[in-house]
């Protein structure tokens, strides 16, 4: 079992971005750090409509605008807006975003289920 670091400090300028489900995201808190949950900086574009069965999502909007479809809604995002995903709930954010996605419990990236 791994032990949660005191603290971490990481600045996503230095994380090499990687192409996934939402765009290019850059991991900051991973599930490797034994924290409570994972923290992403994600440039949106071209997201895939997807959900979580086990884990819980936070976007906090860091800049841009678009939109976003929950299930059957779809709602605008723009810069300082947060929005909770709960598990099971169908998303995609649409749109020119660069977002701070917050993630609980740990182990987002081997629950990602694409629907398109």
């Amino acid at each position: 079992m791994t032990t949660p670091a005191r603290f971490l400090r990481r600045d996503p300028a230095g994380i090499e971005p990687w192409a996934e489900t939402c765009g290019a995201i850059r991991c900051l808190v991973t599930e490797e750090d034994a924290a409570a949950g994972e923290v992403h900086h994600v440039e949106i574009s071209d997201a895939k409509l997807h959900f979580h069965e086990k884990t819980d999502e936070f976007y906090y909007i860091i800049d841009g605008h678009g939109t976003m479809i929950l299930d059957d809604e779809e709602i605008e995002l723009h810069k300082g807006l947060v929005v909770y995903v709960p598990r099971g709930v169908k998303h995609k954010a649409i749109g020119k975003l660069t977002v701070l996605t917050i993630c609980i419990p740990r182990g987002v990236l081997h629950d990602v289920h694409e629907v398109e």
